[in-house]
């Protein structure tokens, strides 16, 4: 039973490979382009319902708000990820690095990949005859990868750090399409009496993603017979977004509790969030760590706030998706696991989400 849902998704997969082919004409916005950049990275993040643009200070701030590589603990820091949605037909990976400069300043590289592999291939099933041959289905994937360079640095403004990143984006889809694309990402963080303050700005200038296409006589022959349109190359736009975030640690001997509150405000038009509007539309969301002595820690978070039709009646009723998470923490080395829901886009209700950071010092 698992293998044909699996089977079916991965068929509806390639149907809507194939349906983009028709959206993407000459230089357009899209609401949801580049989408797998706002999945997220770190299984703590994750547990906080990515509530971290003010407090992150790991090698996951590449990520999240590139000024949060100033704060460093050690020479070098390093970051693994793996999650699976769709039953586990769609893999996320990610990986970092990141080491200091000096005591200013510091330097991470950032990897992440989405992908479908293994996804049938059904355009030759029935061949200029009418004849149905399935020794003619192949495969191929639709992988979206991201490559982030990030650099950060402490200001002579107490308390106050800055940072950039820079992304390329390749996204293929089997031999069909591909595309190269290219963005810039801002950030701040200000600690100001225990409180910490971030920005991050995604997107600063749009992000272009350059899309081309390949496709061969029989593929245009189905597309023609099935009255699809043929793709032709052209430009996928990201408008930008920013988002802000308060929080702060409160200690009480070896126990911490640090809360903290994020808004996303995209610029792409309404949306469906909590506040919502034309061409603004606002995703707040929250977290809170419990931990003792920084060994043990315990997450929550709340997010991705949505208003969808009730079942019973014609008001619309607010839902929300909860994370909760746990991490240990010991001589440099974090292992972290999240159980989040990803907008309720996987088969199961809830998805399991692990990571791994190594952070340790320059041999002396």
């Amino acid at each position: 039973m698992i293998r044909f849902i699996q089977s079916k998704i991965k068929q509806l997969v390639w149907l809507f490979v194939l349906s983009l082919a028709v959206s993407f004409g000459n230089a357009q916005v899209r609401k949801y382009s580049n989408e797998f950049l706002a999945i997220g990275v770190g299984a703590r993040s994750m547990a906080l319902s990515k509530a971290t643009v003010a407090t992150v200070n790991d090698v996951t701030s590449g990520y999240w708000n590139p000024a949060g590589l100033a704060g460093l603990k050690k020479d070098y820091a390093v970051g693994l990820m793996h999650s699976e949605y769709f039953a586990g037909i769609a893999k996320y990976d990610y990986a970092a690095f990141a080491t200091k400069i000096d005591d200013q300043s510091s330097v991470g590289f950032s990897y992440i990949r989405f992908g479908v592999d293994d996804i049938p291939n059904t355009i030759d099933l029935v061949d200029q005859n009418g004849n149905v041959n399935y020794d003619n289905i192949t495969s191929f994937a639709a992988v979206d990868n991201a490559f982030i360079l990030s650099y950060a640095r402490s200001l002579p403004v107490e308390g106050l750090t800055i940072g950039g990143s820079a992304k390329v984006i390749y996204r293929k889809v089997g031999d069909f399409a591909q595309a190269w694309g290219f963005g810039l990402d801002a950030g701040a963080q200000y600690l100001y009496k225990k409180w910490h303050f971030g920005a991050t700005l995604r997107d600063v200038t749009s992000t272009f993603n350059a899309w081309s296409y390949s496709l061969n006589q029989r593929t245009i022959e189905v597309f023609e017979q099935t009255n699809n349109e043929i793709p032709e190359n052209g430009l996928e736009i990201t408008l930008p977004r920013l988002i802000l975030g308060a929080g702060r640690l409160f200690k009480v001997k070896k126990f911490g509790v640090q809360p903290e509150v994020n808004i996303d405000i995209t610029t792409d038009g309404q949306r469906n969030t909590l506040i919502q509007s034309d061409p603004f539309s606002i995703d707040p969301y929250m977290g809170l760590e419990l931990s003792w002595n920084e060994i043990v820690y315990l997450r929550s978070g709340l997010g991705n706030f949505q208003k969808i039709q009730a079942e019973v009646g014609s008001h619309k009723v607010t839902t929300f998706e909860p994370n909760i998470g746990i991490g240990l923490s010991f001589k440099g080395v974090s292992i972290d696991y999240a159980l989040t829901d990803i907008g309720d886009n996987s088969v199961a209700l809830y998805s399991n989400v692990f990571s791994l950071k190594i952070d340790f010092n320059k041999p002396k």
